[in-house]
C-alpha cells in the first residue's frame, strides 16, 4: 500500500511567480491569496506574483508567502482525492504541515507566521547573526567544531539544520559562525557556504522571539492532528495539540532534524513524498537520504497533473 507524506519547504524556496499557474486555473485556490492579503492588511499576493524578489525574501514576507502557497497546493491535492498519511515541513514549513493536518486554520496560521517572521527579525539586529552550510562533515565532528568556536569567541554558534548526510547548517553570531567555518574546513569539511539570511535562525539567539511566539500561540485555537505531523524538534510523529504548541516554541531555537524526519517517515511506512510549494529543495534532500524513495514537487499545473495521474495507480487509505 502506498503511504504518502506531504512535505512543505521553508525560507529560501520563495520565488516571484510562486503558485501563479495554479491560482489562475482555480478560483478556490486564488481565494487563499486574496484571503492572505485581507488578513495581513497588505498586498502579499502582489509580492508573490510580481516581486520584487528582495521584498519577497524578507522573513516576514517569505513566511506567509510560503505558507499560503504550500497550503493552496495541499488543498488542490486533497480536492483531487490525494490525502497525506503524514505531514512534515522544514522550519516555517511545519506550519503549512499543521494546516494540512487540520491542527491550525489557514487564517490563523498565515497571521501567525507573519508575526513569527517579525519576531525573528527583531530578535537579532541585521548583520549581527549569520548562518552557513557545511558540506562533508558529520554531526558529531561539526558539533565539536561549533563547541570549540563558541568557547574561543565566547559567543553562540550551533547546529541549526541537520538536512541530509553531509549537509548541516550552523547558526549563531557573525563572528562565531566565521570562526566555526574556518575550523570546519580545518576539520575536513568539503565546502562551507555562507547563507544569505536575515538572522541566526534555530539558535539560542532566537529565544527572545520564542517568548513572543509562546504568548501568541497560547491564544490560538489548535486541534489534534488528523494526519500525524513529524515535528522538527524531535523528528517524531505528534498529534496532540498541546504538545504541538510547545514544540513550535522550541523549534525557533532548536535544530531542524530533517534527515531524521525523513528516516522516521520511512520507518512509518511512507514511500512517496509530495513537496507542496515552490522549488525542489526538500525532494532533493529526501533523495540524498534514500534514493529509492519516490518524490514529487507540485508547483504548477503540469506537476499537479503528474501526481494526479500517478495517484490513480496507488493503493492508499484516506486519513
Amino acid at each position: 500500500m502506498t503511504k504518502v507524506a506531504f512535505i512543505f519547504p521553508g525560507q529560501g524556496s520563495q520565488t516571484v511567480g510562486m503558485g501563479a499557474e495554479l491560482i489562475e486555473a482555480n478560483a478556490s485556490s486564488k481565494a487563499f491569496y486574496t484571503e492572505a492579503d485581507q488578513l495581513l492588511g497588505f498586498d502579499l499576493s502582489k509580492l508573490m506574483l510580481e516581486g520584487p524578489q528582495e521584498e519577497l525574501t524578507l522573513t516576514y514576507h517569505a513566511q506567509p508567502a510560503l505558507l499560503t502557497t504550500g497550503v493552496m497546493v495541499a488543498q488542490q491535492l486533497m480536492d483531487h482525492g490525494i490525502h497525506p498519511n503524514f505531514t512534515a515541513g522544514h522550519s516555517l514549513g511545519e506550519y503549512a504541515a499543521l494546516v494540512a493536518s487540520g491542527v491550525m486554520r489557514f487564517e490563523d496560521a498565515v497571521v501567525a507566521v507573519h508575526k513569527r517572521g517579525l519576531f525573528m527579525n527583531d530578535a537579532v539586529p541585521a548583520g549581527q547573526g549569520s548562518m552557513a552550510a557545511v558540506l562533508g562533515l558529520d554531526a558529531e565532528a561539526l558539533q565539536a567544531v561549533t563547541d570549540a568556536a563558541s568557547e574561543e569567541v565566547g559567543e553562540v554558534v550551533q547546529l541549526a539544520n541537520l538536512n541530509c548526510p553531509g549537509q548541516i547548517v550552523i547558526s549563531g553570531t557573525a563572528k562565531a559562525v566565521e570562526v566555526a567555518s574556518e575550523k570546519a574546513k580545518e576539520a575536513g569539511a568539503r565546502r562551507v557556504l555562507p547563507l544569505v539570511v536575515s538572522g541566526p535562525f534555530h539558535s539560542e539567539l532566537m529565544r527572545p522571539a520564542a517568548s513572543k511566539l509562546q504568548e501568541m500561540l497560547a491564544d490560538m485555537q489548535m486541534n489534534d492532528a488528523k494526519a500525524p505531523v513529524i515535528a522538527n524538534v524531535t523528528a517524531k510523529a505528534v498529534t496532540d495539540a498541546t504538545e504541538i504548541r510547545s514544540l513550535l516554541v522550541e523549534q525557533l531555537y532548536s535544530p531542524v532534524r530533517w534527515e531524521e524526519t525523513v528516516r522516521q517517515l520511512v520507518a512509518e511506512g511512507v514511500d512517496t513524498f509530495i513537496e507542496c510549494g515552490p522549488g525542489k529543495v526538500l525532494s532533493g534532500l529526501v533523495k540524498k537520504v534514500d534514493r529509492k524513495l519516490t518524490t514529487y514537487c507540485v508547483f504548477d499545473e503540469a506537476s499537479l497533473q503528474q501526481v494526479v495521474e500517478a495517484a490513480k495507480e496507488w493503493n492508499t487509505s484516506e486519513v
